[in-house]
């Protein structure tokens, strides 16, 4: 399928997509050749449902309705193009906090055609630069709380307009309501949306470019046919803006489902909790330990009104899942993802849920497990995850697409096991298999068995290097308030891994910590783990 002709007057995206060779093969959904998913998310929306329900909702208790929302975005889109000289396909970076103001900065981006490169308000000027200069970055729309690290970056060229100061150049300020409409650009559904940006904490980041297709893609496989939502729905959840699990479920879900998004960062599980009761959420998404975190605090908060948790960001453990449906009576839709394929292409909902596994591919997706050759392994035995659907790899000119993209499958660094049954079950990731005195052992199984000892909060599991063995299993695990940390809780916890799985897979050493490193999603860490530097006795 040939490239639609493109409304970009900045080719920049388009240039450096790969040669079409190194694609994954890419499901047609049908969707018309020229689209724009900005006005597909709102406009459309808003003629189907009306301008008065809510849409965003923020941590003060204002509520935006869907018609104050299409009046900000065209009044921003009008800034963009009329006053700051935004092209078609220029780049835009986006920064800050999660509230509605970012949300409709990244929904102006897309009806302006430009490309949305949002980053982390919590990135320091380093890896800020490092992404200003692979995206070639002009442009940025900054909350005023995260631009000092933003101008400490000196990204060459940068205009940088804040939003949410007091100065006559402020955004809140350009962009008063009352501009009129804002005709979305006609981009094509194969323009570049937006840019999203790999953590990079093995490497240089790569770019992952995604069309406008794409991203209404993601609404209508996972969220309209596993997640299901409903338009008196409210999300809420704990992944930033800048990562593309919480785009999809804060924004992108919501508005394609007329639905409505608490939009708030994240202050740990107390405070999620208290979100719960306070704005009456009905559809979560967070990470795997904040679901085991929120468990022992449950008591006190009202979470009657959740009806969908989605876990993704990390292998969700079967104890976990299990303790969460005995607590709530909710069934997590547990679901993997990638950054390079935009959102959820394995999950399971209600019925279909078996603990334990991700679950099967979401309609619309093809998955299988392969070996190093490439060759589907058969049921029962572990290999490489590949997958294959409407959306998939295309790095932002970066040599590393052959090996994330081999005969059209995406091959996504995961070990997983087919079961007979079609569901795929997660073992570990690929470079995470600790081979010690000739065994393989996946780190998450032997997590999986430490986090059914009622003493143990979080684990993590790692190899490190052993002359006699090659590698051995050391375990760094967060205990209980109160339980000691000495050698009788070592050899409790050593005897209790035994009795559930084969005593070669127990931990060789067990290293305890006050709390575990993780990304501001509660992806943890495991690369900070690894190494001598890793032995101390606490890792902030």
């Amino acid at each position: 399928m040939e490239l639609r002709p493109s409304a970009h007057a900045d080719t920049f995206a388009r240039d450096r997509l790969p040669p079409r060779e190194q694609w994954p093969h890419l499901t047609d959904l049908g969707y018309p050749d020229r689209m724009n998913c900005g006005a597909e998310l709102l406009d459309a929306t808003v003629g189907r449902l009306g301008p008065d329900r809510p849409a965003f909702r923020d941590a003060g208790g204002v509520v935006w309705t869907y018609g104050q929302l299409q009046e900000q975005v065209d009044a921003i889109a009008h800034v963009l193009t009329g006053q700051l000289g935004v092209l078609p396909g220029n780049r835009v970076l986006l920064r800050g906090p999660t509230t509605p103001w970012l949300a409709a900065c990244w929904l102006a981006v897309m009806k302006a055609g430009a490309v949305a490169v949002t980053v982390l308000a919590t990135q320091r000027p380093e890896e800020l630069a490092t992404i200003g200069r692979l995206a070639q970055v002009r442009h940025a729309l900054c909350d005023i709380r995260s631009v000092d690290d933003l101008v400490r970056a000196e990204v060459p060229e940068l205009r940088i307009t804040t939003y949410g100061g007091d100065t006559p150049g402020d955004l809140q300020r350009l962009a008063k309501p009352g501009a009129g409409p804002y005709e979305a650009v006609a981009t094509a559904a194969d323009d570049v949306a937006l840019i999203a940006f790999t953590s990079g904490t093995t490497g240089r980041p790569k770019g992952c470019l995604h069309f406008h297709r794409d991203v209404l893609a993601i609404a209508d496989t996972f969220s309209a046919q596993v997640l299901r939502p409903r338009p008196d729905d409210i999300f809420a959840g704990s992944p930033p803006l800048g990562f593309t699990f919480g785009l999809g479920g804060l924004v992108v879900f919501p508005l394609r489902a007329g639905a409505s998004a608490f939009l708030a960062d994240w202050r740990g599980p107390e405070g999620l909790l208290a979100d719960i009761a306070a704005h009456r959420i009905s559809v979560l998404f967070t990470a795997p330990t904040a679901y085991r975190a929120m468990l022992p605090r449950l008591a006190g908060h009202d979470v009657s009104t959740l009806r969908r948790c989605v876990a993704a960001g990390e292998n969700l453990p079967a104890a976990t899942w299990q303790s969460w449906y005995e607590a709530t009576g909710l069934r997590i839709i547990n679901g993997i993802g990638a950054t390079e394929l935009l959102h959820i292409f394995i999950s399971a909902a209600d019925d279909a849920v078996r603990p334990g596994t991700t679950g099967l591919p979401v309609p619309g997706f093809e998955a299988r497990v392969v070996g190093a050759d490439g060759a589907p392994v058969p049921d029962g035995e572990p290999g490489l995850l590949a997958v294959r659907g409407p959306t998939g790899c295309r790095y932002l000119a970066d040599a590393r697409q052959t090996a994330y993209v081999q005969g059209g499958w995406n091959l996504t660094g995961d070990t997983y096991v087919r079961e007979p049954d079609g569901y795929f079950r997660y073992v570990a990731r690929a470079d995470d298999m600790i081979i010690s005195a000739g065994y393989n052992i996946a780190g998450p199984e032997v997590e999986e068995a430490l986090l059914r000892h009622p003493d143990v909060t979080e684990a993590a599991v790692v190899g490190r290097p052993d002359g006699e063995r090659g590698t051995v299993v050391v375990a760094h695990v967060v205990l209980r308030e109160g339980v000691p940390q000495g050698e009788e809780t070592v050899a409790a916890l050593r005897a209790f891994t035994k009795s559930r799985i084969a005593p070669y897979k127990c931990p060789r050493d067990i290293v305890f910590h006050a709390s575990l490193p993780r990304t501001p999603t509660g992806k943890l860490q495991r690369f900070r783990l690894r190494g001598p530097a890793s032995e101390g006795p606490d890792l902030q």
